[in-house]
């Protein structure tokens, strides 16, 4: 409690954990949707056994375990010159706890690739309530393997209690506040709100308030669920997950449920709403149960460029 009061301020450390102590692990109400199947533990045991007796459980088990890296180029005319190329590495919904193997296969991935920053967008745990031992673990692991500077998000699965163990491991944790990334006397500027579909305690107006005009602005929220007043604020990127691209989908990527208040196109992939631009990361790991059915996994590598490029 002392370690959250000194990084946020008595009174927003206060607030924050009375509200996850009215409402973690509330099944109905609370939020942007109604029904949270995510705390309603009793029958993940149920979908496991449902899909172990179709015989499609192992095979979703090893498609879990399938991490791949996507790359993305993205142009925008705003983008200050001297960040041309400018690349982010971009993780979302690891679930830690959750999935061994997937876990191994992304920290063999990351020592072979290139990127100028990290962004992890949220949902570190697996559960959303009580000890997180086992995720600060996990995250060590990763970060061990991740090059700096790192940021980070949290999503509905998380306490604000893990923040100070994330800031040792290196990952500075944007809880609606603003960094500057600076290239010579050029500046592009990152900032993250926290958890906006559940707990709701996002605020972009305090995560922009010193941003001076005219500036290229990037956005992470663990949900894209917050596009409307990203774009109508003035941010150029919003990256996000927390939807899984649908993790079970049906044949052609096609998601069941999307878990998520938003337009279907702005489930997955590459988006656009007016003039911002948004991604939404299928994620690395997996919630509820730990299979993927026509939904691999990802990590992604967003290319920056000043001129919108051709189709790949």
């Amino acid at each position: 409690m002392n370690r959250l009061e000194q990084r946020l301020g008595r009174l927003h450390a206060r607030q924050r954990l009375g509200i996850e102590a009215d409402h973690e692990a509330q099944i109905f109400g609370q939020g942007l949707n109604f029904f949270h199947l995510e705390n309603w533990y009793s029958v993940h045991a149920v979908i496991r056994g449902v899909f172990k007796l179709s015989g499609l459980y192992w095979r979703g088990l090893r498609n879990a375990a399938d991490v791949r890296v996507r790359i993305t180029d993205l142009g925008f005319a705003a983008l200050p010159s001297a960040f041309e190329g400018f690349t982010l590495l971009h993780i979302s919904d690891l679930h830690v706890d959750m999935n061994e193997r997937a876990m191994q296969r992304m920290i063999e991935l990351l020592p072979t690739l290139t990127y100028d920053v990290c962004v992890l967008t949220g949902d570190f745990r697996g559960a959303t309530f009580g000890r997180f031992d086992r995720v600060l673990e996990g995250m060590q692991r990763i970060c061990a393997v991740l090059k700096p500077p790192v940021y980070g998000v949290l999503g509905n699965h998380d306490t604000i209690r893990l923040v100070p163990g994330l800031e040792d491991l290196g990952v500075r944790m944007l809880l609606n506040e603003c960094e500057t990334i600076a290239r010579g006397d050029e500046r592009i500027y990152l900032c993250g709100i926290d958890d906006a579909h559940f707990y709701r305690v996002d605020n972009i107006e305090k995560a922009a308030s010193d941003i001076p005009p005219a500036s290229f602005t990037i956005l992470l929220s663990h949900t894209p669920e917050i596009y409307r007043q990203a774009a109508h604020a003035g941010f150029d990127l919003l990256l996000g997950g927390h939807t899984h691209g649908g993790q079970i989908c049906l044949p052609g990527s096609v998601p069941i449920t999307l878990d998520s208040a938003l337009p279907r196109r702005l489930g997955s992939g590459v988006w656009r709403y007016h003039d911002m631009t948004g991604y939404t990361s299928v994620g690395v790991g997996s919630s509820v149960v730990p299979i993927r059915l026509n939904c691999p996994p990802e990590i992604t590598l967003h290319r920056l460029h000043r001129s919108v490029p051709r189709d790949q």
